[in-house]
C-alpha cells in the first residue's frame, strides 16, 4: 500500500503562501489543511480558482517588488487577497475581464495589507485580520456597478445544491454558514469544512457551532423569526468571531468562552446596523462585524491585560493552549530576574506585601536572615551583633551592572534600636544593564568594597552584612525600583537559579521561612549544552539492548535566533535562560527527538550533591495525538486538569535520572541521561529504547 505523508513534502515558498492563506481563513495551519480546504472549494470551481489567481497574482507582484520571501511563506499576506478573489469569484465568472478586476483587486489587497498590517502592529498592537478584504472587496462590488460590460460577460447563475432533507433545518443553515466563509453557501461545502475541523481541532468546530446558535438565537428574539434569523446570510460572523475570541486570540477557556459568547451577542446589534447602512449600495456586510467585534475585544483586552492572551500561536488551538499551559510555569514571568546576593543557606525573612515595612510603594522586597536548627537567627542571649549569624557574612551582586551609588559611612544599630532617620542605611544601588536599579541595604558600616561607577557581576563581592538604617537585626534587604533614587518605589522580580532543600527552582518567589542557597551556573556545565551551529550528533539506537537503528541530528538556528535539534522536517528547540538549559518544545513528531526532550526538559547548569528539579512537559507530545487533543480539549474547560509532569535528580556530576507520568491516563516513563565532557549528550534512554552517541573524535 502507498502512503503519503504531507508534512515531508518540500514545497515552494509560493505554494507554503498559498496553503496558509486557506488554512488561515479558519484559524488552522498546515500543509494539509490548505491542500484540503482548496478542493473542497473545487464544489464550485469558479470561485475557488478566483481565490487562487488572486494568491498567484498578489505573490507574483511581492516577488516583482523584492518583498521578504519568508514573511509571504506564512500566508499573512496573500490571506486578504485570497478572500478578494473568493469575493469576485462568487459573482463573476472567469474570463479575460473579470481576471484583471481580481488582478487588480488583489494587488491592491496585498498594498493595504502591508499598509495596515505595519500601522495596527506598531500603534496598536493588533493584527489586521481581513480589513483589507472588506475594504477592497466593497470597492470592487460599489464599482462594477458602473462597469456595464462586467455585468454583461461576467455575471453567472452559481450551481445551486438542495439541503439535505435528513437533516433539521438549523443544521443545514449552519452548514451553509460555514460554506459562507469562502464564499459557498451550500449544504455540502459547510459539511466537509466542518468535517476537516472537527479533524484539526474540536474547539474551533465547537465554538463554531454555539457561536452560530447563540447568534441565531439573539437575533430571532430581535425580530421574531427563527426560520428568518437561520436563513441570513452573514450568520458566518458570528462562528468567526466565536472561534477568533474564545480560542484563538485568548487562551481557551471558561472565562474566553464566556467573552466569546458577549461578543456575539453584541455582533447581532452591528450585523443588523450594518446591513440596513450597507443594502442601500448593494454591498454584502462581509466579514466587516466581526472584524470590529474582534479587534475591540482583543485590544481592550491588551489594555487591561487580560492574563489568558496567547504570545504563542500554534497550529491549532489545542496546541496554543497546550504550549501555554507547559511553558507558563517553566519561565519568569517578569523579565526582572535576580540571583540571590548571597552564599550558602539563609532564611526568608520577609517577602513581598510582608508583615513589617515591606508594604504600599515599597512591597517589592526581599529581607533575608541565617538560622540555626532551632530557627533561631542567633546564638548566646543575641545582645551582641557579633551573636547574630548573619552578621559580617558577604553580601554579593545579584545582577550585572554599574554601581551608581554606594552609602558606607552610617554606624550598625546595636541590638534593640533602629536608625528612623537613614532608612535603608548602608546601601549600594547597581543600574542593571536591562534597564532598572537595584538596590541592597543595611550593610556593615565601612565594609562595602567597590566604588561608584564600577562594573559588577553576578556573584561578585559588594561588603558585609550589618545592622545600618531602620534594621532591628542583622540582615539582607534586596529591592528592585524604577529609579536611581533611595526609596523609590519598587518593582516586581522573581529569582532565578536557587535551591530550596534540595529542590532546584529556576526561578520563583520563595515563602518566608524557606531555606535557600544559590546555585550559580559552572563552567562544566555551560560546556555540556553548548552547541555549534551546524553540530552534527549521530547516535545508535538501542532496544532492549539489541541496536535498531542509527540517526543523525544537526544544530540549526530559526529565524530568530533560537537554537534546534533537526531531523527531517522534525525540530527541537533548545537554549538557555538564567542558569538553567530548556528544551523548549518539539516540533513535529520525530521519536528520537522526543527522547531527548522526555529525558532532559531542562537541567541546572551546575551540580549539587541530591539537587533535583521538575518541569512540565507537553500533553501533545507525550500523549500522542488522540489523548493530547483529548487532554487540551478538557483542559479548555478546566485548565491544568490533565497535566503531564516529570521529576529529575542527579545521580552523579554526570548521570541524571527522572521520571515522566501522566496520572489522568495512567502512562508513565523512566530517563536516563549520561553526560560527557567531549560527548555532551553521550547516553539517552527513556524506558527501554537508548540512544548511544557516536564519538566524532
Amino acid at each position: 500500500m502507498i502512503t503519503i505523508d504531507i508534512k515531508k513534502w518540500r514545497l515552494p515558498a509560493y505554494m507554503d503562501s498559498m496553503l496558509n492563506s486557506y488554512s488561515d481563513v479558519f484559524f488552522i495551519r498546515g500543509k494539509a489543511s490548505g491542500i484540503l480546504l482548496f478542493i473542497v472549494g473545487l464544489i464550485n470551481y469558479n470561485t475557488a480558482l478566483s481565490g487562487l489567481f488572486s494568491i498567484i497574482v498578489a505573490y507574483a507582484f511581492a516577488y516583482f517588488i523584492g518583498f521578504n520571501k519568508e514573511y509571504l511563506k506564512s500566508g499573512f499576506y496573500t490571506y486578504n487577497p485570497l478572500l478578494s478573489g473568493l469575493a469576485i469569484g462568487y459573482l463573476f465568472e472567469i474570463n479575460i475581464l473579470t481576471l484583471s478586476i481580481i488582478a487588480m483587486a488583489s494587488i491592491l489587497s496585498f498594498l493595504l495589507t502591508v499598509f495596515l498590517a505595519n500601522i495596527f502592529y506598531h500603534y496598536l498592537g493588533l493584527q489586521v485580520l481581513s480589513i483589507p478584504f472588506v475594504i477592497i472587496s466593497s470597492l470592487v462590488y460599489l464599482a462594477s456597478a458602473r462597469l456595464s460590460n462586467l455585468y454583461v460577460k461576467g455575471l453567472y447563475t452559481s450551481t445551486i445544491y438542495n439541503d439535505f432533507v435528513f437533516l433539521p433545518g438549523f443544521v443545514n443553515a449552519f452548514f451553509k454558514s460555514m460554506g459562507s466563509i469562502v464564499f459557498m453557501p451550500n449544504v455540502i461545502t459547510g459539511v466537509l469544512i466542518s468535517g476537516l475541523i472537527l479533524f484539526k481541532s474540536r474547539l474551533v468546530l465547537m465554538l463554531a457551532i454555539l457561536g452560530f446558535l447563540l447568534g441565531c438565537g439573539i437575533n430571532s428574539l430581535f425580530n421574531g423569526s427563527w426560520e428568518q434569523s437561520l436563513n441570513n446570510m452573514n450568520n458566518f460572523n458570528y462562528i468567526l468571531i466565536a472561534i477568533a475570541i474564545g480560542c484563538v486570540f485568548n487562551i481557551p477557556s471558561p472565562k474566553s468562552l464566556i467573552l466569546a459568547a458577549i461578543g456575539v451577542a453584541l455582533s447581532t446589534l452591528l450585523i443588523n446596523a450594518v446591513n440596513v447602512f450597507w443594502a442601500q449600495y448593494g454591498i454584502p456586510v462581509f466579514t466587516l462585524p466581526f472584524t470590529l467585534i474582534t479587534l475591540s475585544f482583543v485590544y481592550v483586552l491588551g489594555v487591561v491585560g487580560y492574563p489568558l492572551r496567547p504570545t504563542v500561536f500554534r497550529s491549532s488551538p489545542e496546541e496554543t493552549l497546550d504550549h501555554y499551559l507547559t511553558a507558563k510555569d517553566r519561565f519568569a514571568n517578569t523579565f526582572i530576574t535576580l540571583s540571590l546576593p548571597f552564599s550558602g543557606v539563609w532564611s526568608v525573612w520577609q517577602g513581598f506585601n510582608g508583615q513589617w515595612t515591606h508594604q504600599g510603594f515599597w512591597r517589592y522586597a526581599y529581607d533575608f536572615v541565617i538560622t540555626d536548627e532551632a530557627n533561631n537567627t542567633y546564638k548566646n542571649k543575641g545582645t551582641r551583633l557579633e551573636d547574630y549569624y548573619a552578621f559580617g557574612q558577604p553580601v554579593l551582586s545579584p545582577v550585572r551592572g554599574r554601581v551608581i551609588k554606594v552609602v558606607t559611612h552610617l554606624m550598625d544599630n546595636p541590638i534593640g534600636a533602629v536608625d528612623t532617620i537613614n532608612n535603608w542605611g548602608n546601601l549600594i544601588i547597581i543600574h542593571d544593564e536591562r534597564g532598572y536599579f537595584v538596590e541592597i541595604s543595611h550593610f556593615a558600616k565601612e565594609s562595602i568594597i567597590v566604588f561608584e561607577g564600577q562594573w559588577v557581576e553576578p556573584g561578585a563581592h559588594l561588603g558585609s552584612c550589618g545592622n545600618s538604617g531602620y534594621s532591628p537585626q542583622p540582615h539582607i534587604h534586596l529591592q528592585v525600583q524604577a529609579t536611581a533614587f533611595m526609596g523609590s518605589e519598587t518593582l516586581p522580580f522573581t529569582f532565578v537559579h536557587y535551591r530550596k532543600e534540595d529542590q532546584y527552582h529556576a526561578h520563583g518567589l520563595p515563602d518566608e521561612s524557606a531555606l535557600v542557597s544559590s546555585v550559580l551556573p559552572t563552567a562544566f556545565h555551560e560546556q555540556l549544552t553548548t552547541f555549534i551551529l551546524d553540530e552534527t550528533l549521530t547516535y545508535s539506537v538501542y532496544k532492549d539492548g539489541e541496536k535498531i537503528d542509527e540517526v543523525t541530528f544537526v544544530v540549526r538556528m530559526a529565524p530568530d535566533s533560537t537554537f534546534y535539534f533537526s531531523r527531517g522536517d522534525a525540530k527541537l528547540y533548545f537554549g538557555k535562560y538564567a542558569g538553567t538549559f530548556f528544551i523548549y518544545h518539539l516540533e513535529g513528531n520525530d521519536p528520537y527527538l522526543k527522547c531527548i526532550y522526555l529525558a532532559l526538559p531542562s537541567v541546572p547548569l551546575t551540580y549539587q550533591r541530591k539537587l533535583c528539579w521538575s518541569d512540565n512537559i507537553s500533553n501533545m507530545t507525550f500523549l500522542g495525538y488522540f489523548n493530547g487533543g483529548l487532554s487540551a480539549f478538557l483542559n479548555a474547560f478546566s485548565p491544568s486538569k490533565i497535566s503531564t509532569k516529570a521529576h529529575y535528580k542527579f545521580v552523579s556530576e554526570t548521570q541524571i535520572e527522572g521520571c515522566v507520568y501522566n496520572d489522568f491516563f495512567k502512562i508513565k516513563n523512566t530517563t536516563k541521561i549520561e553526560l560527557d565532557a567531549y560527548l555532551k549528550f553521550k547516553s539517552v534512554k527513556v524506558d527501554n529504547i537508548e540512544l548511544k552517541r557516536q564519538s566524532n573524535y
